[in-house]
């Protein structure tokens, strides 16, 4: 009898692939674990067992493993279940899934090693470049791809190694590299034979003439008396103001000695018991929850900006801790989870852990192991939406916060999976303990009512999911009144147009702006200015022919930012010179139009010269903590106005702000999108919402040029139920979601003629294939990015048709177009939801 294992690979393949395993080695192995597989003529992947059977390849000869990687699975089978759902669902590949969930330390790559062989060359048969390389051969055994690229410091170093392979003079072999290594802290310790009171008088006048060595062994045995704890190398230098160098000394008379001891690269500290104690309101809501999840999986907690959400999060995280449960919290914004994480450590200490893309490879690996391992270290885990990946064995509670926001939905690369729904699938693939049942190789769990709660919560819900649970598929739970009787803020309307025509603008903002900002300052309040554009201006226009430039790549405008002095394009990073003169007519007169945060900062530092004015936006906050610095720094009143993009409108909470102006409302509502009032309408009510979360009235400006639009009239009556019911009235009659499902293929190539030629092929097999609505091919806004043009065809999936089916009829023809000669280029990406 031989013997199979199904592998998963991380490469955008449809299928697993069988590769043959000896007996003992069948055994051993269990679905979820890591083993290095050949694939290809000489490449090494690390693929996933997620079957064992004894069936050969009907394809192709199966070929050997290379080595076993794990004594126990990295990946629970809920998970293996979990990614086949997103792979199906969101029709892409089960190794997309794989690479995207997980860490990349987790996976070992094939890196290309070139070491020398036994045969010494002829010095005048190599070039300086080969030489330098067979010379840097002679000091170490191998070299990688990298190192040589550094020898040679030139970038295309293939065709001189390839010289050295066909002389016979080198050869290259695959290796795997493991690239997680376990934090190690040094430690110290007092030699045994010091510690008795007669010895440690010899040792004193022994150091009797060095007078700094003395002082860290005193140092140390202070810091010794005082806790019961290994002292590191660290905590002694800075305790005895003393250096490593002492420490070495003392390590060398033998003395001291140091080790090493693994630590957990993420730790919080649990601050004083911070009791909560919930308002009416938040008490009612908690129990309504409790009882809705009873009957239901899904609960939707729609309460109004600042009325106390977390609170009722943490009681009911409380309850779930005590039951031995784990918890997901998924945010949409990693700058949340800064303030949130400060919140959770108050209340639960040690037990929360971070898991986000700002995180390094080491670090994920450790909340990884923790959360398989079900250590106490990560029962709470607070995340961005790939956290979703984490190998739970005993979820209890997803929390999604803010779950309206776009920032849930992958866009790029594969899978576009959206996390909101994807932690509903989660959930209930989590049944209670004990309720699975065994097919063949492996056990599955029994999907049912038992498995773990999903609380969404959102001041402004999703029309899809309000929608939800107005139908009764979701729970619903109301808070109408902000935490502590904290009144909402007042809403205001500056006219644009008005205020232009009778000359009551200071740059972009309006007089009356001005006069609310400068009140607030004066009582020492603090102020977010929102413009959801970044940058010092999107165009600069020659005033003498009317040229703007172009990004040479894409189909776009160059956005102007002043602090760096040029003209960058958004979508591919290309960038120039601010120009002196025109590209097209070389006048010197040009000029900036409209306005990003860039701008509006330096607006400010000449309207109030003495105050501390920051931006927020993806120009600023590249660093792994530079969202802590920024949010720290603004929480402390070191910030008096906080210039921001939509970074700023996702549930950040500050005491001290009582006014928030919204600079342009009317960028957003002209967007060519159907969520566009529905984005408008959310994006504006919840900056607004960080207007006056205390004791203090805030107040809110609207700038715009359309002050009777429906949707800003909305924002200003805090009308949520008058936007989600016209929303809801145009969804329907233009087939839109929650009524229609919505699949949109994108098509790119560099051939514009072969594009248009082949959208149109794909549309007219899809238009005779299905009896509902298929749109396209169109151009997109944006119809050229890195040099590729972009044609999109929108399929809407009515309610009463089978979504499985139609989407697996949807895949056979998108095989069908790519098995077609002329048409293979073009690059086909399907997105299913898409936002």
């Amino acid at each position: 009898m031989h013997f199979y294992i199904e592998v998963i690979l991380p490469i955008a393949l449809p299928q697993t692939f069988t590769y043959k395993v000896s007996e003992a080695e069948f055994e051993y192995l269990q679905l979820g674990c890591r083993v290095a597989v050949p694939f290809g003529k000489n490449k090494f992947y690390t693929g996933l067992v997620a079957v064992k059977h004894n069936d050969p390849p009907t394809l192709y000869e199966a070929k050997e493993i290379h080595q076993i990687i794990d004594e126990f699975p990295v990946v629970t089978e809920i998970q293996l279940m979990h990614w086949q759902w997103i792979a199906t669902y969101y029709m892409c590949c089960i190794g997309d899934v794989y690479r995207t969930a997980l860490p990349t330390a987790l996976m070992l790559e094939s890196e290309t090693v070139i070491s020398a062989n036994q045969n010494n060359p002829e010095i005048s048969e190599l070039s300086d470049e080969e030489y330098l390389l067979v010379e840097a051969l002679q000091q170490q055994s191998s070299l990688k791809i990298n190192e040589v690229v550094s020898i040679l410091n030139k970038k295309k170093v293939f065709p001189v190694i390839q010289q050295l392979l066909s002389k016979g003079v080198v050869s290259l072999q695959e290796e795997m590299v493991e690239e997680y290594k376990p934090k190690l802290i040094r430690y110290i310790r007092l030699f045994p034979e010091f510690n008795s009171s007669e010895r440690l008088e010899e040792l004193l006048s022994l150091l009797k003439n060095a007078q700094k060595q003395k002082d860290l062994v005193l140092g140390y045995f202070q810091l010794q008396a005082s806790q019961r704890k290994p002292i590191s190398v660290k905590e002694l230098t800075e305790y005895s103001g003393s250096s490593a160098a002492v420490v070495k000394i003392l390590i060398d008379k033998g003395i001291l000695e140091e080790y090493y001891i693994q630590h957990d690269r993420i730790s919080f500290e649990k601050a004083d018991e911070n009791e909560i104690n919930l308002s009416i309101p938040q008490n009612t809501a908690l129990e309504q929850i409790q009882e809705s999840f009873l009957s239901k999986d899904v609960c939707l907690l729609h309460g109004v900006t600042a009325s106390g959400k977390t609170e009722v999060y943490i009681k009911l995280i409380e309850g779930y801790l005590e039951q031995g449960k784990q918890i997901l919290y998924l945010l949409p914004e990693i700058a949340l989870t800064t303030q949130l994480v400060s919140r959770l450590t108050k209340h639960f200490g040690n037990k929360v852990a971070v898991f986000h893309s700002k995180y390094s490879n080491n670090e994920r690996v450790e909340v990884w192991n923790q959360v398989l391992n079900q250590s106490d270290k990560a029962q709470i885990v607070i995340g961005a939406r790939s956290a979703l990946f984490l190998p739970f064995r005993n979820l209890g509670l997803i929390v999604v916060d803010e779950e309206h926001e776009p920032t849930f939905k992958q866009v790029d690369p594969a899978p576009r999976y959206h996390a909101r729904d994807a932690a509903i699938i989660l959930a209930n693939l989590h049944q209670a303990t004990g309720d699975t049942r065994v097919e063949g190789e492996r056990s599955v769990v029994k999907p049912g009512a038992g498995g773990a709660k999903v609380l969404l919560g959102s001041a402004t819900p999703s029309i899809e999911s309000y929608f939800n649970a107005q139908s009764g598929k979701y729970g619903l739970v109301e808070l109408h009144e902000r935490f502590g009787n904290a009144v909402l803020p007042e809403i205001h309307l500056v006219d644009l147009k008005d205020s232009y025509f009778r000359k009551k603008m200071t740059g972009h903002f309006s007089q009356f702006l001005i006069e609310v900002m400068t009140e607030a300052l004066s009582n020492g309040e603090q102020i977010i200015l929102f413009q959801n554009r970044r940058g010092y201006s999107p165009v600069i226009e020659c005033m003498t022919c009317g040229h703007i430039p172009q990004c040479p790549q894409c189909d776009v405008s160059l956005t102007y930012h002043k602090f760096k002095g040029q003209l960058r394009c958004h979508y591919c990073g290309h960038s120039i010179a601010k120009p002196t003169n025109c590209h097209a007519c070389s006048s010197v007169d040009l000029t900036s139009k409209g306005f990003g945060t860039e701008q509006i900062e330096l607006e400010l530092a000449s309207l109030f010269p003495t105050k501390n004015i920051k931006r927020m936006d993806q120009d600023t906050t590249r660093g792994k903590y530079a969202f802590e610095k920024l949010i720290d720094s603004f929480k402390n009143r070191e910030i008096d106005i906080l210039v921001g993009t939509q970074m700023l409108a996702k549930g950040l909470d500050f005491d001290n702000v009582s006014t928030v102006g919204i600079l342009n409302a009317d960028s957003m509502l002209y967007f060519p999108d159907f969520r566009a009032f529905e984005r408008s309408y959310q994006m504006m009510t919840q900056v607004s919402g960080r207007a006056g979360r205390s004791d203090k009235k805030g107040r809110v400006v609207i700038q715009t040029y359309n002050p009777d639009h429906n949707t800003i009239q909305q924002v200003t009556n805090n009308n949520y139920d008058g936007m989600y019911k016209e929303q809801l009235y145009e969804r329907y009659i233009y087939k839109y979601p929650p009524y229609y499902k919505l699949v949109k293929l994108t098509l790119k190539h560099k051939d514009f003629e072969k594009l248009k030629e082949g959208s149109m092929w794909l549309y007219q097999v899809l238009r005779q294939q299905f009896d509902i609505p298929v749109l396209g091919p169109e151009e997109p806004p944006v119809s050229k990015i890195r040099n590729e043009y972009i044609r999109t065809i929108l399929i809407k999936i009515p309610q009463e048709k089978h979504l499985g089916n139609t989407k697996k009829a949807i895949q056979k023809i998108l095989n069908s177009f790519d098995a077609i000669s002329q048409y293979r280029t073009i690059r086909v990406t399907v997105n299913v939801d898409f936002y």
